[in-house]
Order: structure tokens, then C-alpha cells, then sequence
């Protein structure tokens, strides 16, 4: 008899693909015999490229065919039961396509589009903080029993020009313009690694930012895709980020680092583990607004600050990794 068949429910953006890995693991791990499926944007995918807990993937194509394709894949799966930790109405529908037995979902006073829920079968509610333990919390709630707090990421491959010894990495970019720390203060902190630490400081994004990139001086520039990403900061000696994927699988790889917050909360958002520090104005607002432009606290973060909060931290003893990569 086969074991019982997993969907879990996902599909971006890259943040929250990594925020759900150790989740993932745990419940194929909890199910002897199981075969899990991540149902995702094809955009991540290369995320999950290699991945021991994860059996297959079924695409999350936009286009009306593609969509044609993915609901008939969901609906050839068979599954026992679903796992949405998206909270979205087009993710509960995913699942729901699927016709599992059982579906879990977040309980709706936690999901961002409240009519999600009523796809669940089980609605959690979760009471830890970090988005990271509150996956974990909903994986258990489905039945998971052995928890592991694990981040199995692809190797990478190389894609575009990196420095041939140590750098510090940085991605200026993230999914609205009030996360991100002022492009102008990348220059001064790329002067101050390259004189005091003898660091280059490369920025990456991107082909859709190589403009913007080349125009902030005295740092270098490093445009590619996924897999050239996760090769880029595998191989950076630290970085420094701002509330964006880039920051995220850098904390899963265990990099040390600086991570520049504002009108999020580093305590549900924040880089997960303790090989970053965190700097934050005391008076920024928890608001998530989604302005354009940079949110004001994070105009009270300098350069200077934040170059000192980095040489701390690579000066600091290496504590072991925390996490399985």
C-alpha cells in the first residue's frame, strides 16, 4: 500500500518559498512512505532544485493554457491531503482543485484574503511570530510529529561577474519601494568596506535593474538569475539586505550580515536564525504600507551605521551553522 500523497501550496514569492522550507521538510519527513508535491510560480522553482523533501512540482502557469495544465496535473495527483500556506484565494482554489481528503489552511483572522479559509477543512491558528514557525505550527496541525528546522537550497550555478576574493553582497531591491533602504547610501557604504576592510561591495539584481545598479557608484555590479543569486551568496563572505528574498537566503545559508528594517517587523519578517543583525529606527511604524518610495525610518539608518554593525559582525566569533543547507 503507497503512502499518502502531500500537496503543499506555495507558489512565491521567493521570501516566502524559503520561509516554508523547513515545513516542507518536516512534513515529508513526519510521513513514512509519503510523496510530497510544491505546487509554484515556474519563476522559483529553481529554488527547490534538488530539494530531498520534495518528490515532484507542479507548475503554477498564469496563462489559460497553463492553467489548463496545472488544474489537470492537480486533479491527476490524487492527493490525501493539502497544505496551503499561501492564504490566498487563488491558492485555496489550487488546493481545492486538487480534491484532497483533508486541507489546511491558516486560520482567517491570519490569512490576507479572508474567503481563503472557507476552502479549509482545518483552519489553524498559529501563535508564534516569525512567519518561519508559524508555517511550522500548520505543518504540525496537519499532522506532522517530527519537527526539522532545515533549509535544503540548490547550489547555485555562476551567472555574471563576481570578485575573485572575498565581497560583500547586497540586493537593493525589494517587492515595493518603501522596503527599500535609499539607493544613494549604497555609494557611501561601498566606499567606507573598500577603504576601512579592503571589501568591495557588489550589488546584484536583476537584468531589469542593470540600469539602476550601474548607476550607484564605487560598488560593483553582479546581474543574473536565480541560480547565479544563490551562487553569489553562497560565496559572499557577508550581506547586506533590506526585507526581500535576498536577505532571506542568505539567513537560510547561514551568512552573516547586516538587514536594514522599516515598515515591517523584523520579529515576523525578520531574517530567521542569528548570524544577522538587525537595524531598525526606534521610531519606525510597523504600517506595511505600500508606498514607492523608501519609508522615512529607513532614511535614519546610515551608511555609517550600518558599516559598523557589519564589521562587528565579521570580527564576531562564527558561531556552527544552525541550519542544513
Amino acid at each position: 500500500m503507497s503512502g499518502p500523497r502531500l500537496l503543499v501550496v506555495r507558489t512565491g514569492s521567493m521570501g516566502d518559498i524559503l520561509h516554508t522550507l523547513p515545513a516542507v521538510a518536516t512534513l515529508k519527513h513526519s510521513f513514512p512512505g509519503s510523496t510530497l508535491c510544491w505546487v509554484v510560480d515556474p519563476r522559483w522553482a529553481p529554488l527547490l532544485e534538488g530539494n530531498p523533501f520534495v518528490d515532484g512540482m507542479i507548475l503554477f502557469r498564469r496563462n489559460a493554457r497553463g492553467l489548463v495544465q496545472t488544474f489537470r496535473e492537480l486533479r491527476q495527483g490524487r492527493f490525501t491531503l493539502a497544505v496551503d500556506f499561501q492564504g490566498l484565494i487563488k491558492s485555496a482554489l489550487v488546493a481545492l482543485a486538487s480534491h484532497p481528503e483533508r486541507i489546511f489552511g491558516f486560520h482567517q483572522s491570519q490569512v490576507r484574503e479572508k474567503v481563503a479559509a472557507l476552502a479549509y477543512s482545518t483552519r489553524v491558528r498559529t501563535s508564534a511570530a516569525h512567519v518561519v514557525d508559524r508555517n511550522l505550527e500548520l505543518a504540525a496541525a496537519a499532522g506532522a510529529s517530527s519537527m526539522l528546522c532545515t533549509f535544503p537550497l540548490p547550489e547555485g550555478a555562476p551567472d555574471g561577474d563576481l570578485p575573485a576574493g572575498d565581497f560583500v553582497l547586497s540586493n537593493p531591491l525589494a517587492g515595493w519601494g518603501g522596503k527599500q533602504w535609499p539607493h544613494e547610501f549604497y555609494a557611501r557604504l561601498g566606499r567606507r568596506l573598500r577603504e576601512d576592510l579592503g571589501l568591495p561591495l557588489v550589488m546584484n539584481g536583476p537584468p531589469s535593474a542593470e540600469a539602476l545598479l550601474g548607476s550607484i557608484r564605487d560598488v560593483e555590479t553582479h546581474i543574473c538569475g536565480i541560480r547565479g543569486l544563490v551562487h553569489a551568496t553562497r560565496r559572499a563572505l557577508a550581506v547586506v539586505g533590506i526585507d526581500s528574498g535576498p536577505l532571506h537566503l542568505a539567513a537560510a545559508l547561514g551568512k552573516p550580515g547586516v538587514a536594514i528594517f522599516g515598515p515591517t517587523d523584523p520579529a515576523r519578517n525578520g531574517p530567521y536564525g542569528h548570524s544577522f543583525t538587525v537595524l531598525r529606527s526606534p521610531g519606525a511604524l510597523t504600517s506595511y504600507q505600500r508606498r514607492s518610495e523608501s519609508d522615512p525610518a529607513l532614511r535614519e539608518i546610515s551608511p555609517e551605521a550600518v558599516f559598523e554593525a557589519l564589521k562587528a559582525r565579521l570580527e564576531a566569533p562564527r558561531k556552527p551553522a544552525e541550519t542544513t543547507t
